[in-house]
């Protein structure tokens, strides 16, 4: 009678996965914690629409940095909500829950992530390495003895791996995602405008206007935020030409991961990449014009995967309905 349970722990979002149904929770990864009584106030959304409006007492804050649990506690009340929010309060079967990591996760990381799982009520918990997770979930034949390279790009971590029969060949994960990019645009509006701004505003900006080369046609946006000298609200209006100036640096950063994985792979595989292309996953892989980038950078043409932001999560879906096909080379149980 035990049910399944796959989950995307990610940076930014945490979403979840069940056989059978689907996508069934999608919420923000973070925690409200009222610090006079170290009470938890809130998680998810209602959490989120916190960051940067609380009170002195009260913090709105990610339990979870760069991929990896940065926050034990508050990490394993958070997963015992989504598995409650999912399986409804009266459920009396512990569930088994299969749980992304990071390419570039330490035994000592993983096992604090499977051991908040147990904690938070799963039955047995399993972890599976991104790259891996997104390949299924993009549709990918990884057990084939064929090259596949497949760069996740999420809130926290860039993780690049190349993948033949169902192992990773060579892989990497940089600190360098999403987030990094929201304070990159924090960063520039504040040096070159004068503006303050919150992550939500930076992040609003990456989305609407965002973009990883140059646009023919410019868009642009009103940006409203603090002024940093006089203290007082005030609106600009920013171009893409200059996000993509704000973002080039952290970008560099993933183009040079995905070229010391391509450095680093045997040449039989390198060809078989060459032919089949770069496969993006990811939510942040879906700023405008990255794969074109990732192409005049390494010269193979990349892919944006069919329903980018949810590959892993599916991933994690197939992964426990074919558990026997994947555990050799996929799943480290506890």
């Amino acid at each position: 009678m035990a049910k399944k349970l796959g989950i995307d722990l990610g940076t930014t979002n945490i979403l979840v996965f069940v056989p059978g149904k689907g996508i069934v929770l999608n919420e923000p990864s973070v925690v409200a914690v009222s610090e006079s009584d170290n009470k938890i106030l809130a998680i998810g959304a209602e959490a989120k629409i916190m960051i940067g409006r609380t009170p002195g007492d009260i913090i709105a804050y990610r339990p979870m940095r760069d991929g990896v649990i940065a926050d034990y506690r508050v990490t394993e009340a958070m997963l015992r909500h989504y598995i409650d929010k999912t399986l409804g309060k009266w459920n009396f079967f512990k569930p088994d829950v299969l749980i992304s990591v990071p390419a570039g996760v330490t035994s000592t990381e993983r096992r604090a992530v499977v051991e908040a799982a147990v904690k938070a009520g799963a039955r047995n918990a399993y972890v599976v390495k991104e790259p891996i997770l997104a390949a299924i979930g993009a549709g990918i034949p990884i057990q084939e003895a064929a090259g596949h390279m497949i760069v996740d790009i999420g809130g926290g971590t860039t993780d690049v791996a190349v993948i033949s029969l169902g192992g990773i060949v060579a892989s990497t994960s940089v600190k360098v995602a999403g987030n990094k990019l929201d304070v990159a645009i924090a960063d520039y509006v504040k040096k070159n405008f004068n503006l303050v701004i919150g992550d939500k505003t930076a992040e609003d900006i990456k989305i609407q206007i965002g973009s990883a080369i140059p646009l023919d046609e410019e868009l642009v946006m009103n940006v409203k935020g603090r002024d940093f000298i006089l203290g007082l609200p005030r609106t600009i209006e920013l171009k893409t030409s200059e996000v993509v100036k704000a973002i080039s640096k952290e970008l560099r950063e993933m183009v040079k991961a995905v070229k010391e994985v391509l450095q680093e792979t045997p040449p039989e595989l390198a060809s078989d990449i060459i032919d089949r292309g770069i496969i993006m996953t990811g939510g942040s892989s879906q700023l405008r014009n990255l794969p074109e980038l990732m192409f005049r950078r390494t010269g193979v043409k990349a892919v944006l995967a069919k329903d980018a932001y949810f590959c892993v999560v599916k991933g994690t879906g197939i992964a426990l309905d074919h558990l026997d096909t994947y555990k050799k080379s996929v799943i480290s149980k506890r």
